[in-house]
């Protein structure tokens, strides 16, 4: 099945999450499809914290990919931001 959730990376106390689709049975820094967005929790300034391309989201969805619970708020929240 494929899952689209957060792939860690930065270093140590500068976590940067990359959001990817990935088959479940991969690790979860390992092997994934396509890297649909990022998230920056420890962004400053005019640093864009959350980037989401949503046509490829809903590609995904549509192709049966499933949302982990942290990329659903995710979403959620860079969709409330747009409007």
């Amino acid at each position: 099945m494929v899952v689209i959730r957060l792939a860690r990376s930065g270093s140590k106390k500068r976590p940067f999450y990359n959001i990817v689709a990935a088959d479940s049975r991969n690790r979860r820094d390992g092997r994934f499809i396509e890297r649909i967005g990022y998230y920056n929790p420890v962004a400053s300034g005019n640093a864009q914290g959350l980037v989401v391309n949503t046509e490829r989201l809903s590609h995904w969805q549509g192709h049966g990919a499933q949302l982990s619970d942290t990329v659903a708020r995710l979403v959620k929240q860079a969709a409330k931001a747009a409007a």
